[in-house]
């Protein structure tokens, strides 16, 4: 009695026809999940006569009002990291302005990219009059909050340098929704904050995370919001240094990655609730 053999020969071949298949469909949707989700625009922010250069970034799949990231720049001007970080804050659905406050500073009297190198930049960035950071600022908000897509409410987050700038600026605009503040210190005098204040920090920052307990004491005096979050082990710049492929400090990536998701969820929440400590 003859028994049917199975055609290995055809199995194998559907097989092959299947694992292709399967390939291909991950492929397609690694390349989706890869493919911008924002649109990058440039625009220029009139204050008195003074140009400020600006990066607009308008996520493509939010139709609603949207809030608004106001995105304040490192010591090292709107570099491309700063734009990759507006980049990946817009992939997530929110409008991100990030101003070149270096505009009209330049060699030829242009902003970030007139400058020959970055030690000039930073030069120039040190070298900015308070004042006119916190004008430039007051400016980009008030842009911020006209825009045709904008709900209305606009948060500050900044690093470092821009940090520290945050901070002092929450001391002077009053409507802002949140003040997310990467290693950077805070102001002397905190009476005048209306904004809830967020912070990012890294514990092998001695230089910025050593001043926290005594902001948060004055926050805390001042009856303020203030809901700091130091990373153990992870250096100034951890944002920025966390990205890069060969970081030699495992926890700056740890850092990076915890303090990113941090960052959404409290966007998301205070650009409508009342805020709570993360």
């Amino acid at each position: 009695m003859d028994i049917a053999r199975p055609d290995i020969r055809r199995k194998k071949k559907q097989a092959k026809f299947v694992s292709i298949a399967v390939a291909i469909l991950l492929v397609a949707a690694v390349l989706l999940e890869l493919r911008p989700r924002h649109v990058r625009e440039y625009t220029t922010i009139n204050r008195g006569g003074r140009a400020i250069g600006t990066l607009v970034d308008l996520p493509k799949e939010v139709n609603d009002k949207t809030p608004v990231v106001v995105l304040v720049h490192e010591i090292y001007g709107l570099s491309d990291w700063a734009k990759g970080m507006a980049d990946q804050l817009a992939d997530q659905g929110f409008i991100v302005v990030a101003p070149d406050l270096l505009s009209g500073f330049g060699p030829h009297g242009g902003g970030y990219s007139d400058f020959p190198s970055e030690s000039d930049r930073v030069g120039a960035v040190s070298a900015l009059d308070p004042d006119g950071v916190v004008a430039d600022l007051d400016a980009t908000v008030d842009y911020a909050e006209k825009l045709p897509r904008s709900s209305g409410r606009v948060a500050v987050v900044g690093f470092s340098w821009g940090g520290w700038k945050s901070f002092a600026f929450a001391t002077h605009r009053k409507n802002l929704s949140a003040v997310f503040v990467f290693y950077g210190t805070g102001p002397d005098d905190v009476a005048t904050i209306t904004a809830p204040v967020y912070g990012f920090y890294g514990g092998a920052d001695s230089a910025v995370s050593d001043s926290v307990s005594v902001t948060a004491d004055e926050m805390k005096r001042a009856a303020k919001f203030y809901d700091p979050v130091t990373y153990e082990g992870a250096d100034h710049g951890f944002m920025r240094v966390g990205e890069e492929f060969f970081t030699l400090n495992r926890a700056n990536r740890r850092a990076r990655n915890q303090a990113f998701a941090r960052l959404v969820k409290l966007l998301r929440e205070t650009a409508s609730a009342n805020p709570t400590p993360h």
